[in-house]
């Protein structure tokens, strides 16, 4: 029988007029991983604290187990800023010592990206003081995840972690022993790491075994059977449920739920969108033309982060961009979106990028635009626009927008200067809508979002026509929002991606194997080789150069197959042929850029 670790016995937490927790009373036993949604406001971080003791209840009680070993993760570090990394991770251990131990090699590797924490200006002896939020908060993160724990509570773990950060934690956390209440929005990080769900709402917590998905469908069943009308049950959780079941599958590896009952629930749930419509009416937009990328070079600085890119963003394209940090994902949504605003007078540092004349872009970047702190949430909708058309003969108010947004009649009459982040990320998010874009760019759209707003945003983005590129580290947001993958992968190329972000993590896999193998010191036998004459060099840089024509003249030849698949999207033979010669030009691609390795050392 699995040991209770913590109790909480009839808990209250009243804020000003406002109860956050009203009489809750749950369990954490050994084993147990448990994931905390709802929405922002709601309770979870402070249901959260007070479980770890960390914030005292106003009635009620919380008891922990003898000896009990709890990490904990707050939105805000209590690291020393006059201390280094190594101090605060690895204390006083020898290098020899914490190098031997495979837990902490694993949490360096993973978080940082190796053992000599590259992207630090001294790795392990860098000062804390002038580091970014997100580098800190992974520093408090290696230092939890290094120790030993009953039960860990972590509050927001994959802010500032990118795809490939976030897969690893999943899997880290799966193979620890220890017991987890994780509070997140990462709805795929969920299903990957837990088995049970609080949802915190209106000042009480109900339970459901299961990860996020197994959630979903039992919240959905609960509320159509509760309902009255048919209308309460065509609902955003059922739409989210029709999404989970069909174009996402197999988000659990064991799904729990009554897999009749859950088809039987959403047999009259159309698709998410009408992808063919939204695309017809996308062109009746945008024409023919909206962006058009000739060989185009990016730079930051001196540093050279895409060169000689040839790609074309379409009318109706819904694109999801991801790649390592630093890659160049924002800078190139920087110089299309100049080169939009100048109508196309400003270029990047190499080649053309053609806007189309009809384009009205919209672009949400990762910092939230200050407005007028005394101005009414309605009021700073309505200045954009009182009414906006939502396409498919679709309008809505200022006002019902903002009931999408989740700000109620009453929210919507609060300062601007008193919302928190969250609401501030999504005004923004509404105002860009209402100015009736034909183009969006989304850079990080899901920071600050609880999961029932991101499920909105999805629900509005669904019906939205026009054509989009959404950088996120949410990968749930990314699979549910876009029809197609493009990635950066740190070599200064934009390359589409058929099986999306799995196929993503693969190639970095492969990849960072691939220089660990050729970094790894050589046999003694081996080191005797004497180096390579100038000759050898000149030409390892000739064959080098030949490569990278061939591999730009691969990715010109993907992106026309791409199209092309799009095009005879009925003719399914047609496809499947398509779809092979994509398959050999993938095989052709690996083993060019296994040469590529190979050949770079010469060189």
């Amino acid at each position: 029988m699995a040991v209770n670790l913590v109790n909480v016995e009839n808990v209250s937490k009243v804020y000003g007029t406002r109860a956050l927790l009203d009489g809750v009373s749950l369990g954490v036993s050994e084993g147990d991983r448990i994931g905390v949604v709802g929405r922002n406001g709601d309770g979870k971080t402070t249901l959260i604290r007070m479980l770890a003791k960390v914030e005292e209840a106003d009635t009620g009680r919380v008891t922990h187990s003898g000896g009990l070993r709890l990490g904990v993760l707050t939105q805000h570090d209590s690291l020393d800023p006059q201390a280094t990394v190594r101090h605060e991770v690895i204390r006083d251990m020898a290098d020899h010592e914490w190098a031997g131990n495979a837990k902490i090699r694993d949490v360096l590797t993973g978080l940082f990206g190796g053992l000599d924490l590259p992207g630090f200006p001294q790795g392990l002896d860098t000062v804390i003081a002038p580091l970014s939020g997100g580098e800190r908060r992974r520093i408090a993160l290696a230092k939890l995840l290094i120790e030993d724990q009953d039960l860990i509570v972590l509050d927001e773990p994959t802010n500032h972690l990118d795809v490939e950060g976030i897969a690893w934690l999943a899997q880290h956390l799966r193979e620890r022993r220890s017991a987890l209440v994780c509070v997140t929005h990462d709805r795929w990080f969920l299903d990957q790491v837990c088995t049970r769900m609080w949802d915190v709402q209106r000042g009480d917590v109900f339970e459901y075994e299961g990860g996020y998905s197994d959630y979903v469908f039992a919240r959905a069943e609960r509320e159509r059977i509760a309902a009255t009308e048919e209308v309460k049950r065509q609902n955003l959780v059922r739409k989210e449920l029709a999404w989970l079941r069909r174009g996402a599958p197999a988000r659990t590896s064991k799904p729990r739920f009554r897999v009749e009952a859950a088809n039987e629930l959403i047999k009259d749930v159309p698709p998410p969108r009408d992808s063919s419509e939204l695309m017809k009416f996308a062109s009746s937009r945008l024409g023919k033309t909206v962006f058009d990328l000739e060989d185009v070079t990016v730079q930051a600085g001196p540093k050279m982060l895409l060169k000689h890119v040839t790609w074309q963003l379409g009318p109706g394209d819904r694109i999801g961009l991801v790649g390592v940090n630093g890659a160049g994902k924002t800078s190139l949504l920087r110089a299309m979106a100049e080169a939009a605003r100048t109508e196309g007078e400003a270029q990047p540092a190499g080649g053309r990028i053609a806007v189309g004349k009809t384009v009205k872009l919209a672009y949400l970047s990762q910092e939230v635009a200050e407005l007028d702190p005394n101005w009414r949430v309605l009021e700073a909708v309505q200045a954009v626009r009182e009414r906006v058309d939502l396409g498919k003969g679709r309008e809505m108010t200022a006002g019902q927008l903002c009931e999408t947004f989740g700000f109620g009649k009453e929210k919507q009459w609060t300062p601007v200067g008193d919302l928190s982040g969250g609401e501030r990320r999504r005004l923004q998010l509404l105002r860009l809508l209402m100015d009736e874009p034909n183009v969006l760019f989304l850079d990080e759209p899901t920071n600050d979002l609880d999961i029932e707003t991101l499920t909105q945003l999805e629900d509005v983005l669904d019906g939205w026509p026009g054509s989009m590129i959404v950088i996120s580290h949410d990968r749930f947001f990314v699979e549910r929002t876009t029809d197609r993958v493009f990635a950066l992968l740190g070599d200064a190329t934009l390359r589409m991606l058929p099986r999306g972000i799995d196929e993503y993590l693969e190639r970095r896999h492969r990849m960072e194997a691939q220089v660990a193998a050729a970094a790894a010191p050589a046999p003694a036998a081996d080191r005797a080789v004497p180096e390579k004459s100038a000759a050898d060099q000149r030409a390892a840089k000739k064959e080098l150069q030949k490569i990278e024509r061939q591999l730009d003249k691969l990715s010109e030849r993907e992106t026309k197959l791409h199209a092309q698949i799009a095009e005879h999207a009925t003719d399914f033979a047609k496809v499947a042929e398509l779809d092979a010669e994509l398959r050999d030009l993938a095989g052709q691609r690996d083993e060019l850029e296994l040469r590529w390795l190979e050949l770079a050392e010469d060189a």
